[in-house]
């Protein structure tokens, strides 16, 4: 654990760095409009995943370019309005009937003004005008007409809230002041309004505002449910409509005095979290948020092939060729899609969407009691994420190889977005997602970035060092961790090889350049390669035709003498082969010395300021190459040091001698590996028994019964250059006793 936090702990702070600057943007510490944007967009991107399905309870009655056709330039006089009144009212039945219109001005299409000035002016005194106008006047009084239509029917008037000076009749509040116990609601404020003309609005049973205020990118994203004007609360024209569907007697805000909730919000600061409507099934309650507003839920792209609402044009109305229970019991709403009449707005899932269709979707949300809004939890919910992703992301990332990391990071965004769309969909939760999104992301460039700026190249720069060196699989092990393996030096124990060409001399002097260039390059390779790439050591140099490698660095292995010696065995039976291809080609014959030893040892990067090389040095190194060197004598392919046959017990061993090679005055047994324990035959494990019991009678200087097995050893095995060694020295020591104190040890005053 400690290194993996050397390694990873600068990436796991920053990570947790920017886990704390989104927590900080959620809790509305930071703000950053471009966060609000992706929200914004994620709102419209939830809002469209969303299939709309045709509600027959809510119907628009469009004053489209068929209905200007047929009827006329807009605005259409107030009698052919009576007469669309009529039809939806007592002729269809509808349950409520509103304007997304007003009429703030009397019409005087009629021309009954005209006449009543000509009358009182140019005409006056003429016999009967004043009877005949006083029979026309219900017909030419087209407000009047209006008036009447609306009387005692469901109908609710538009009206505009945007600013200007006051005009018109204001509807009767829904509630005023004096109500909230002198709490300041935080509602939208209006000094000016564009209202109904009196008559108009005295007759209908409500009002309500259509304004609708664009965010400052101009998207309509909210509306207001009350706006306040003077010391009335107003409701929006979707809200007026719903109540006058739906019945309902008042409509208030949700105070203690109302219902027995209360929230924090509510009692310390003023804020308002539900507006309710009495209906006769009871108390509605419909949230709201800043401003009283409500998060508009739009279905479907608008319009006549949207397929939220249905569509019936004016004119069809109007003539009175609509289906009967297309408009029986809907709430209808009166507006316009036409787009010389500028009721289009952009909305976070079109452009161009119709602005009667926003309170239509106000209104669906009203009648099934689904607002989709931010509810109590939901900052805790965003901060627990943010809380979750970046400890989890920032521990994890820098662990994994660039597949993995973009697989982690595209699935913590895939459940991210899933876990908030669920939410969305099920529970009608909205929380914001951009921030967690946005720490995925960080985390995840910043883990690539590191990874290609830092570890990629440090790998490289591994590849690069080593490359030559190792085996291709250890360097991509290494490349995982670069940090790992330094090329600082450090005191190991190691597992040291010298191989040399015997009578490599006179070799050179009997093959031409070419040839002998290719002889070192096949005998070279092949050594290289089994030491590389069949036990993961690393080539050190060439020296001439010799080989120096060693085992355990940069990779550690803790069997690094098992693995020396098996090197040492195969590179042996390399070499046989090699051998029998150089006679047949008539190229002097290859034999080889190995020496391998094991001990501590300084490995690291050594050199000049002009040429350095990771190498090994030390006491157990030069050993190693003077083990190599005394091969010759003993007539082995290979010797070992005492301290590898103890630190690679698992193969079989012949010990030659204990020698004190030039330089070293401790004495040290080496001994001659023949095969892999379990491996060796049995006829040789037997002259194998024989030879130490030998070797012990010569240190016992029992010479005749030591001379005895020797000659029965030489006979089996005439070639051995051991035996007749030993011989000699049998015979040498018959006529120079080495005498009592001899502790069979043999010098060697030559490297």
């Amino acid at each position: 654990m400690k290194r993996l936090a050397l390694r990873y702990g600068a990436r796991w702070l920053l990570g947790l760095g920017l886990a704390l600057l989104a927590g900080l943007q959620v809790a509305g510490v930071l703000h950053s409009d471009a966060v609000e944007r992706m929200d914004a967009y994620f709102a419209g991107l939830r809002m469209r995943a969303e299939a709309p399905t045709l509600d027959p309870r809510i119907v628009i009655v469009d004053i489209d370019e068929r209905s200007l056709a047929e009827v006329g330039r807009f605005p259409w006089s107030r009698d052919v309005m009576a007469r669309l009144v009529q039809r939806l009212t007592t002729g269809y039945q509808a349950a409520a009937v509103g304007f997304d219109i007003s009429f703030p001005e009397a019409d005087t299409s009629s021309g009954y003004g005209v006449l009543q000035g000509l009358a009182q002016r140019e005409l006056k005194g003429v016999p009967g005008l004043e009877a005949q106008l006083a029979r026309l006047q219900p017909q030419l009084d087209y407000d009047g007409l209006l008036a009447a239509a609306m009387s005692g029917q469901p109908v609710v008037l538009g009206y505009n809230t945007s600013g200007g000076q006051p005009k018109g009749a204001l509807p009767k509040p829904a509630f005023t002041a004096e109500l909230l116990n002198g709490r300041r609601l935080d509602a939208f404020e209006s000094s000016g309004y564009e209202a109904n003309i009196a008559r108009l609005q005295q007759a209908a049973r409500g009002a309500g505002s259509f304004t609708v205020l664009p965010d400052s990118d101009g998207v309509v994203r909210t509306v207001p449910l009350l706006r306040k004007i003077g010391d009335g609360y107003y409701p929006a024209l979707s809200l007026a409509t719903a109540a006058v569907a739906l019945q309902a007697r008042a409509i208030a805000p949700v105070l203690d005095n109302t219902v027995d909730t209360l929230s924090h919000a509510e009692r310390e600061y003023g804020g308002l979290e539900n507006i309710a409507l009495f209906t006769p099934e009871g108390m509605l309650s419909i949230p709201v948020g800043e401003g009283l507003s409500t998060t508009v839920q739009f279905r479907g792209k608008g319009g006549p092939q949207g397929g939220a609402f249905r569509y019936l044009s004016a004119a069809e109305v109007l003539r009175g060729v609509s289906a009967p229970q297309l408009l029986n019991g809907a709430i209808v709403l009166v507006g316009t899609t036409a787009p010389g009449l500028n009721d289009l707005r952009a909305t976070p899932v079109s452009a161009v969407y119709p602005g009667v269709e926003i309170h239509a979707n106000i209104i669906k949300s009203i009648l099934d009691g689904s607002f989709k809004a931010r509810p109590d939890f939901a900052l805790a919910a965003e901060l627990l994420q943010i809380l979750l992703a970046g400890l989890a992301l920032s521990i994890v990332l820098p662990l994994l190889a660039p597949f993995w990391t973009v697989a982690l990071a595209a699935a913590s965004a895939a459940a991210a977005l899933g876990f908030n769309f669920w939410l969305y969909r099920s529970a009608d939760a909205v929380l914001n997602v951009s921030a967690i999104l946005l720490l995925i992301l960080a985390l995840f460039i910043l883990n690539l970035a590191w990874g290609y700026f830092f570890e990629v190249r440090r790998g490289r720069a591994l590849v690069s060092r080593f490359g030559e060196y190792v085996a291709p699989e250890l360097v991509a092990e290494m490349a995982q961790d670069p940090e790992q393996y330094s090329m600082e030096g450090e005191s190991r124990e190691l597992t040291v090889m010298f191989v040399d060409v015997r009578g490599f001399t006179t070799i050179s002097e009997g093959l031409p350049p070419r040839q002998l260039r290719e002889y070192i390059n096949l005998y070279l390779t092949a050594m290289s390669r089994d030491i590389r790439d069949s036990h993961r050591g690393t080539l050190d140099k060439y020296i001439g035709d010799a080989v120096m490698a060693f085992w355990g660095a940069p990779v550690p292995f803790a069997d690094h003498a098992s693995r020396g010696v098996a090197t040492a065995l195969l590179m042996q039976a390399s070499a046989v082969r090699l051998d029998q291809s150089f006679r047949q080609r008539g190229w002097p014959p290859l034999n080889i010395g190995i020496g391998l030893n094991t001990g501590l040892m300084h490995v690291g990067d050594m050199g000049s300021e002009i040429r350095r090389a990771y190498t090994v040095m030390g006491d157990a190194v030069n050993l190693a190459s003077r083990l190599e060197g005394i091969t010759k004598v003993y007539g082995v392919g290979i010797a070992v040091g005492q301290a590898t046959r103890e630190a690679a017990p698992d193969f079989v061993y012949r010990e030659l001698d204990r020698v004190r090679v030039k330089g070293k005055n401790e004495p040290v047994a080496i001994f001659e590996p023949l095969a892999h324990a379990g491996q060796a035959a049995a006829a040789a494990l037997a002259q194998l028994e024989r030879w130490h019991a030998a070797l012990a009678l010569l240190r016992d200087q029992h010479w005749d019964a030591a001379a005895a097995i020797l000659l029965e050893l030489r006979a089996a095995d005439p070639a051995c250059q051991l035996y007749q060694l030993y011989m000699q020295r049998i015979d040498f020591y018959r006529l120079h006793p080495p005498g009592e104190n001899w502790d069979g040890v043999t010098s060697f005053d030559s490297k």
